[in-house]
C-alpha cells in the first residue's frame, strides 16, 4: 500500500468510527423492561407454588393469602415439622429473610430456591401481597 492509499484508508476508518459513534449515540438501544412481579413469580416460583385461591398444592404449598399466615399451616400440604414449630407468621420481612436463605431460617426445609437480589425479592413479595 502506498502512502496516499494509506492516508485514504486511515481517513475512511476514522470516518466510519465517527459515524458509528454518532449513530450509536443517536439510536441507543433501550434497556430491557424490568420483569413485573407476576412474571418473576411465574418464572422463579411457579414451578413449585401457585398463588390462587383455587387449586391444590404443587411441590410447595399455595402462596395465596400468605401474608399473616402462620408457617406450616396450609391444610393438605405435608410440611416438614420445622415449619409448624418455627412460630413464623409471614410478612414482608420474614418472606424477605426466608427467600434470601430458606435453610438458614427454617432448618430442615427442602426449599431449594434462594434469591440474592433484594430488588427481585421485593418485587415478588409485593406481588404476593397484592394477590389477596
Amino acid at each position: 500500500m502506498n502512502r496516499q492509499s494509506a492516508k485514504v484508508f486511515a481517513a475512511i476508518v476514522v470516518a466510519c468510527f465517527l459515524v458509528a459513534t454518532r449513530a450509536s449515540a443517536q439510536f441507543a438501544v433501550p434497556a430491557p423492561a424490568k420483569p413485573d412481579g407476576a412474571t418473576l413469580f411465574s418464572r422463579q416460583c411457579g414451578t413449585c407454588h401457585i398463588a390462587t385461591a383455587e387449586g391444590g398444592p404443587r411441590q410447595g404449598p399455595s402462596l395465596y393469602g400468605v401474608f399473616g399466615r402462620k408457617a406450616g399451616s396450609v391444610a393438605g400440604f405435608a410440611y416438614t415439622g420445622a415449619y409448624a414449630e418455627s412460630g413464623i407468621v409471614w410478612d414482608a420481612q420474614t418472606l424477605d429473610t426466608y427467600l434470601t436463605n430458606p435453610q438458614a431460617m427454617i432448618k430442615g426445609t427442602v426449599m431449594a430456591y434462594r434469591q440474592a437480589a433484594p430488588a427481585i425479592r421485593q418485587t415478588i413479595i409485593a406481588w404476593l401481597k397484592d394477590q389477596h
